[in-house]
């Protein structure tokens, strides 16, 4: 298995540690990875980026543009901002939940998540959009929307890994909080409507 993560959002968002969560359970299963982190200005809601290679014959964190087979967005204009990462066929989860970038705060001009989210299906085959601010809501915190990002990630069957491999991960990684942060997991899988198919405009079921 062979697969190439791109993982983005804004500082805060918690992109980084989701992506750690993700290559320390692919190794729990034997599987080589690689990863690299892009961080800018992360304290104060810049961009973040996660490259995360799972597989044989890796010789490079980085994931060439037109190779990613997924792209989990944390945020909908980020999300934007990668897509020339992902590959034909390749499928994009994404939050609709927007937070205004700081270039777009100090050049004070406008910014609409939704508008982000329409290009998105327009331009992807396959898109999975969240509705992260209900799910959070229902869960009563926003700081479970990496881990609840993640469990609509697993939904699609397209990461390459199950429910019980991210569990495990964060036994190891988040002992004191697991118990809590476990069922937002299960959680993320269920609020996964299906993927949008941009040519039929029909759900895959997942």
């Amino acid at each position: 298995m062979n697969k190439n993560i791109i993982l983005c959002g804004v500082g805060g968002q918690g992109t980084v540690l989701a992506s750690k969560l993700i290559a320390a359970a692919a190794m729990e299963k034997g599987i080589p990875v690689m990863s690299a982190e892009t961080i800018g200005m992360a304290q104060r809601g810049g961009s973040v980026f996660s490259h995360v290679r799972m597989g044989e014959n890796l010789y490079s964190p980085m994931i060439a543009k037109g190779t990613a087979d997924m792209i989990l967005g944390f945020e909908p204009g980020e999300t934007v901002r990668m897509l020339p990462y992902l590959k034909k066929n390749g499928a994009v989860v994404v939050s609709n939940r927007a937070v205004m970038p700081v270039t777009a705060s100090l050049a004070k001009t406008g910014y609409n998540g939704a508008s982000m989210i329409e290009y998105l299906k327009t331009q992807v085959d396959q898109v999975l959009v969240i509705d992260t601010d209900q799910a959070c809501e229902t869960l009563g915190s926003a700081k479970v929307l990496n881990v609840l990002m993640l469990g609509a990630a697993i939904s699609t069957g397209m990461l390459g890994l199950e429910k019980e491999d991210i569990k495990q991960a964060l036994v190891k990684r988040l002992p004191e909080r697991c118990e809590s942060i476990s069922p937002v997991l299960k959680n993320g899988m269920t609020v996964s409507p299906g993927i949008e198919q941009k040519k039929t405009g029909k759900r895959m079921p997942l």
